[in-house]
């Protein structure tokens, strides 16, 4: 499919409203794990209404995708923080990973079905997804300039570039041993536009439920910096008590400039940063942060330049000539990772070692050919995992 027919599909999900829109009553406050779509039955989704959820007003729409159909564990995962703050959450129950076509037929469907059912704010539509899912969601949202924000977790854009700007603001979520961290952490360095990286220790996998939690009040208060809901006072004062606590726990003086840098970010324009902003000027000018701001940087261009080299090498494997020579060196730098991945204790050495060897082995079958190649993966113990 063409990016214009993509763009097209998109543009015809967000505006197909058909006539006759058929409301009925929904259990509120609890998850209705299908419910199948009028005008195709075969797609369906999982849907959490709020316990308030009335027709007198219009709600906050998060539409959601997951890499093997599972509508209901994405719905599960903003519950909480869909009844705390009054969204629906729609999952579909047939998008998955594989050809776009699929998941485009889904998003059709169910976004469609979705607008005739419920009562829907049109400014206040956002896209989630996990892994290949999070990718559906970026591409319904770079698709149509309605969406208000994504929260992807655990990949970015379809493509896998990252850009310097999009129309919409962005929420990413990724954990420390998770094999697209790093595709997360250049997609947050580039973007300019309003946006956000969370990261969690864990793996490959949805976020945690405070992350999710995070995720929705971050998008509230990207929604009254930018007009699409009216402010609230309170809530204001309340997250930015919130975020205030965090940075008086954090646990180091980057961590805490990172914190002082997002604070000030989200807030600007709703409540007076200056103190925050300074303290983050000031910080950063301390050589201790300067060091810590240059080794994150190196580590990061050094993960990404590591996973490179690797796959280079892998390309080389089809030349006879220089095959013994690929491979030997293969092996040496597997053989490296895997020392660094099995050490006892934890550290960014070993998260960095895990994350890369995940990503090596995550469909090296699609990437090589090479019979031999593949069983050194599986040698590791890493194969198709």
């Amino acid at each position: 499919m063409t990016p214009l027919a993509v763009r097209g599909l998109v543009a015809l999900v967000v505006l197909s409203v058909a006539s006759g829109a058929r409301r009925q009553d929904f259990q509120r406050g609890v998850i209705i794990d299908s419910v199948k779509c009028a005008a195709d039955p075969a797609e369906s989704y999982a849907v959490y209404l709020p316990s308030t959820y009335a027709p007198e007003r219009k709600w906050a729409l998060l539409i959601a995708f997951h890499p093997a159909a599972r509508g209901r564990a994405m719905v599960e995962k903003y519950q909480a923080a869909a009844e705390q703050y009054g969204y629906i959450v729609a999952g579909s129950n047939t998008s998955r990973n594989g050809p776009w076509s699929v998941s485009a037929t889904a998003a059709q469907a169910m976004w469609a079905d979705v607008r005739q059912r419920f009562f829907i704010d049109a400014q206040r539509i956002y896209t989630t997804g996990m892994s290949g899912g999070a990718r559906v969601a970026m591409q319904v949202a770079l698709g149509n300039n309605n969406i208000a924000g994504v929260i992807a977790s655990s990949a970015g854009y379809p493509d896998s570039q990252p850009r310097a700007t999009v129309p919409f603001a962005v929420f990413g979520t990724t954990g420390t041993e998770d094999f697209n961290y790093i595709e997360m952490r250049q997609l947050d360095r580039k973007l300019t536009s309003p946006h956000h990286l969370t990261v969690f220790n864990g793996g490959h996998t949805l976020p945690p439920d405070s992350v999710a939690l995070e995720a929705i009040e971050w998008m509230e208060l990207q929604a009254m910096q930018s007009g699409r809901r009216t402010r609230d006072e309170s809530l204001v004062d309340r997250l930015l008590e919130k975020r205030r606590q965090q940075i008086a726990a954090s646990a180091s003086p980057l961590e805490t400039v990172h914190f002082l840098e997002a604070l000030v970010s989200d807030f600007r324009g709703l409540r007076d940063v200056s103190a925050e902003a300074n303290r983050a000027t000031d910080l950063s000018k301390g050589p201790e942060v300067k060091k810590a701001l240059a080794r994150e940087r190196t580590a990061d261009d050094g993960e990404a330049r590591m996973l490179g080299e690797i796959f280079d090498l892998e390309a080389g494997l089809g030349d006879e000539d220089h095959h013994s020579v690929v491979l030997l060196t293969l092996r040496e730098r597997l053989s490296k990772l895997a020392r660094k991945a099995s050490a006892g204790d934890d550290s960014p050495e070993r998260s960095q070692a895990r994350r890369v060897l995940r990503s090596i082995t995550m469909g090296a079958a699609g990437r090589v050919r090479d019979q031999e190649y593949l069983k050194l993966l599986e040698q590791y113990g890493l194969s198709g995992r």
